[in-house]
């Protein structure tokens, strides 16, 4: 690192003490719960279960569902939950809505058999992925609008530190108690403990809210305006409309330019690599003669330290140096890591050579977490948290999504080495809009963020 630091790292690692900062590990905690649930873990349940590999790819098409879901942000950022916005709030009544609604389709899930309804499992892995997502909307809203923009990169690298553990917890936890009590009793035990977050919100206390721009109260006042031969009730809702979802992009366009484009092509591409890689990651383990321990043990448990240490490095490197050059080396180390998982594949099951990849993955993974969510975070204007947030996560997954569902197709053509040879490929246009994201700041453009 070569930047003119921006803080000691003294100071950079105070922020962690923050009890706003330490808030998000829980909740995070509760966001990450769900994830692999309807990811991996699912995968990895669906193969004992003697289900097709194109199948499984198909079914992490379930996660789309986190792609899109900028589409009901702006009801989560404006819409009042009756009864429960006034006890809590507009943040923590939503999160907890969310949160029960995880807990019934993951309970769901448990009382089902993908030997003989496997379509019953889909719908609930919906229920479980649509909550799990506006969950993520009232969280990501939350966390912005609770502490001062440097704090972020703390906020960003504690809410990671609770999600890893999630995914340590619904990845190496699961497979442990369905080892032994299996898939129902895992699926049952997962949804208790997204009681950590419903306590946790009841706890925690509600942002402040920057009140509705008068650009977009006047935005709504002429479309109610121009709209007078409309019934009442439609013209209200138009206003609505325009102010809750028109209002939010015009103020990310009018904020950033032409660079906007460039911005967002960024945010799509930037988990390309890394998201498509994992649709495969668990059936690759069990296909390549790991058992469910050993994966347990080292994909899941080993792993977790590396993906804490990587996580902490880039929240470090954020408020120590900014955000742009962390999230090159982010992109760039995640690139790599997919190319030794193409090596592991040659070699066969070696116990070794899968701590060695697991622990590269995750601690690439983790420190390009950090710096992207820090990254998005400056993105946002606090006027629109929820809505403009929830584009930039949609559209983090959504390519990624989409050819993650092909993933099982390529398995099949072409094998696992080719597979993550492709996979590391998906990398190279998020390295190269990085570059960009640098220069253009080194030709003194204005950040990227709501100022």
């Amino acid at each position: 690192m070569t930047a003119k630091p921006l803080h000691s790292w003294r100071e950079a690692a105070a922020a962690y003490a923050n009890p706003r900062v330490v808030a998000l590990f829980f909740l995070g905690f509760a966001a990450g719960l769900p994830f692999l649930l309807v990811f991996s873990t699912l995968s990895a349940w669906l193969t004992e279960a003697e289900v097709s590999r194109a199948t499984i790819g198909f079914f992490s098409w379930v996660g789309i569902t986190f792609s899109v879901k900028v589409f009901w942000a702006p009801v989560v950022d404006r819409l009042p939950i009756p009864g429960l916005t006034r006890w809590l709030g507009r943040r923590r009544s939503w999160m907890l809505l969310a949160q029960l609604g995880v807990m019934a389709g993951l309970a769901g899930m448990a009382l089902a058999d993908p030997r003989e309804d496997l379509l019953p499992i889909a719908l609930f892995a919906v229920l479980v992925a649509f909550s799990s997502a506006t969950q993520d909307i009232g969280i990501d809203a939350f966390r912005i609008e609770s502490a001062d923009p440097e704090y972020q990169g703390a906020m960003a690298a504690m809410y990671i530190f609770g999600y890893r553990v999630a995914l340590l917890v619904a990845g190496a936890g699961a497979l442990y108690t369905a080892e032994f009590a299996g898939w129902s009793g895992a699926y049952l035990a997962m949804a208790a403990l997204m009681g950590v977050g419903v306590v946790t919100v009841l706890l925690v206390r509600e942002p402040e809210h920057q009140p509705q721009p008068a650009q977009a109260e006047r935005r709504a006042l002429d479309f109610i305006a121009r709209n007078g031969h409309l019934p009442k009730l439609l013209r209200d809702a138009g206003g609505w409309f325009v102010a809750a979802v028109v209002c939010p992009f015009v103020d990310f366009f009018s904020r950033n330019g032409k660079r906007a484009l460039l911005i967002l092509a960024l945010v799509g591409l930037y988990k390309l690599s890394d998201i498509t890689m994992g649709v495969m990651a668990n059936p690759f383990y069990l296909d390549l003669g790991y058992s469910k321990t050993q994966i347990a043990e080292i994909a899941k448990l080993f792993g977790f330290g590396m993906s804490l240490a990587g996580t902490a490095l880039g929240g470090l490197l954020v408020m120590r140096f900014g955000v742009q050059r962390p999230l090159l080396l982010g992109a760039a180390l995640v690139a790599i890591t997919n190319l030794l998982f193409a090596w592991l594949a040659g070699i066969g099951p070696s116990v070794a050579g899968l701590a060695l990849v697991i622990s590269a993955d995750n601690l690439a993974g983790g420190l390009a977490t950090a710096a992207f969510i820090a990254w998005l975070s400056g993105l946002t204007s606090t006027a629109y948290t929820a809505t403009q947030y929830a584009l930039f996560s949609s559209l983090m997954t959504l390519p990624a999504k989409f050819l993650g569902g092909f993933s099982g197709l390529v398995v099949e053509a072409e094998g696992y080495a080719h597979f993550f040879l492709y996979a590391a490929a998906l990398g190279l246009p998020a390295i190269l809009l990085c570059v960009w994201l640098l220069r253009d700041a080194a030709r003194g453009a204005p950040a990227a963020s709501a100022g």
